[in-house]
């Protein structure tokens, strides 16, 4: 059986919708929490998944697992290790590239559509053309050198990123959006929100029109990778 390590940095921002794709296709899940669980062997794994958190890359002086899980993801992701980041998993992973992550100029919080690019089209992301999926972030990356970008949207130029078949960063969340889960992500980041002056029943009411559409396309994508990584 396949292994799939999921780095994970919230309780609550898991798995979500692809837990079920990973097991259909014969893998064995193992769960670490970041900065509490140690890191295994970086080359170990045969698929890496890191997922989102509230915290940021460049937050290594207060939160050193952020230095470490950067550095680790550089010694897979420069094997071409198969890995796979979701928002903060991706800055990292682009971080881990050389590439700068940055504040943006306001956060992306909502359900909205994506921008794909002409290889975006061509590959997994192909699925959610037209889908809305969740956005919820407030930094960005630059394009790693050597990557492709394959997805945008006007307020993030760069949403989307591979390099090969290998390597996949997704700013947004695929996985997500589904009821009633995601009614821990509306009390669990209630404090950004009210920051941001963002109506929790707004994004309840999107979660349910959205949210069906999005697991179907977020699922579809991720099978459509996993079957490129597969020799």
């Amino acid at each position: 059986m396949k292994s799939a390590l999921i780095l994970r940095h919230l309780a609550f921002e898991d798995l979500g919708s692809f837990a079920p794709v990973l097991r259909d296709a014969g893998y064995q899940l193992r769960e670490i929490e970041a900065a509490v669980n140690p890191l295994p062997d970086p080359l170990e794994p045969d698929l890496v998944v890191v997922l989102g958190g509230p915290i940021g890359v460049n937050d290594g002086a207060a939160y050193p697992c952020m230095t470490a899980e950067r550095d680790w993801l550089a010694m897979r992701l420069a094997d071409d290790r198969p890995t796979l980041g979701i928002c903060l998993g991706a800055q990292l992973m682009a971080a881990a590239l050389g590439a700068r992550v940055a504040l943006l100029a306001q956060k992306e919080i909502g359900f909205a559509p994506l921008i794909l690019t002409a290889p975006g089209r061509a590959g997994p992301l192909v699925h959610l053309s037209d889908i809305r999926v969740l956005h919820w972030h407030g930094e960005g990356f630059e394009l790693p050198a050597g990557a492709e970008r394959l997805a945008a949207t006007p307020a993030s130029e760069t949403q989307g990123f591979s390099r090969g078949r290998n390597i996949l960063g997704l700013q947004f969340h695929p996985e997500a959006g589904m009821l009633p889960d995601f009614e821990r992500w509306l009390i669990g980041h209630s404090a950004e929100l009210t920051q941001a002056w963002i109506a929790p029943e707004a994004l309840r009411q999107d979660a349910k029109a959205h949210g069906p559409a999005l697991r179907a396309a977020g699922q579809a994508m991720f099978r459509h990778w996993l079957r490129e990584l597969e020799p």
